[in-house]
C-alpha cells in the first residue's frame, strides 16, 4: 500500500471523526451520550473501512504510539499526521459550511468545565492535563493490546470505538474529551471565529494525548517484553 494512499486514508478518517464527532456535540448541545457514542461509531464505521488500508488511526496520539512501538516508520508517522490534520480542517470547513462561523467546532475548553470542582482555573488546567493523560493512556493502550494480533482483528474496530464512547462517557464532564490533538488543534483555530479560549488552552489537548500515549505504549512494550520471556 503506498504512503500516499495511506495518508489520504487518514484524512478521510480523520474528517469523518471531526465532522460526526464534533457536529453531533454542535448540534446535541454536547449531550454526553449522544456525543460519546458519535465519536466512537465514528470510529467503528472509520476501522471497517480504511483499517485496512492505513490501520485507521485517525489520531496523532495514537500514530505516535504505533511508532514507539514500531510498528511504522518515522516517515509514515509524519504523512499520518499530516493526513490527520488535513482531514481534521475539511471537517471544520464542512461544520461551518452547516452550522456556521459561531459554532464553536466542538472546540475542547477547559474553563468552566471543571467549575464544579474547583474554582482555580490554574487547578482546572492541572485536572484537565491529568484526566487527558489518563482518558488517552486508557484508549491507547486499549488500542495497542487488540490490534497486537490478528485473531483480534475482526473485532478490533468494536473495542477501539467501544472504548473511545467509555473515555467520552466521562471526559465530557472534565475536558470535553480530546484524546486526540488532531480533533482539538484544528478546530480550536476555526473557534477564533467565535471568541473561545480553547485556542489559548489547546496545549492542554496536545500535551495531555501525546504524554498518554507515550506512557501507554512503554507500558505496553514493556508487559508484551515480559510476556515473551515468561513464555520462552
Amino acid at each position: 500500500m503506498t504512503l500516499f494512499k495511506k495518508g489520504v486514508a487518514e484524512c478521510v478518517g480523520t474528517m469523518t471523526l471531526v465532522l460526526f464527532g464534533c457536529g453531533v456535540a454542535i448540534a446535541t448541545n454536547a449531550s454526553t451520550v449522544a456525543t460519546s457514542l458519535a465519536f466512537g461509531l465514528s470510529i467503528v464505521a472509520m476501522a471497517y473501512s480504511i483499517g485496512n488500508v492505513s490501520g485507521c488511526h485517525v489520531n496523532p496520539a495514537v500514530s505516535l504510539a504505533m511508532l514507539i512501538n514500531k510498528k511504522i516508520s518515522f516517515k509514515e508517522f509524519c504523512v499520518y499526521v499530516a493526513g490527520q490534520l488535513v482531514g481534521a480542517t475539511l471537517a471544520c470547513l464542512l461544520l461551518m459550511l452547516a452550522f456556521g462561523k459561531n459554532c464553536g467546532f466542538g472546540a475542547n475548553v477547559v474553563q468552566g468545565t471543571l467549575a464544579t470542582y474547583t474554582d482555580s482555573h490554574a487547578v482546572e488546567l492541572v485536572i484537565a492535563l491529568v484526566s487527558e493523560i489518563v482518558l488517552t493512556f486508557v484508549f491507547v493502550y486499549a488500542i495497542c493490546g487488540v490490534t497486537s494480533k490478528k485473531e483480534y482483528s475482526g473485532f478490533a474496530g468494536l473495542v477501539i470505538g467501544g472504548t473511545l464512547t467509555l473515555v467520552h462517557l466521562l471526559g465530557l464532564f472534565l475536558t470535553g474529551t480530546s484524546v486526540n490533538p488532531a480533533r482539538s488543534l484544528i478546530p480550536a483555530l476555526f473557534a477564533l471565529c467565535s471568541g473561545t479560549a480553547a485556542i489559548s488552552q489547546v496545549w492542554v489537548f496536545i500535551v495531555g494525548p501525546l504524554v498518554g500515549a507515550v506512557l501507554a505504549a512503554l507500558l505496553f512494550r514493556f508487559l508484551e517484553g515480559r510476556k515473551q520471556q515468561s513464555e520462552e
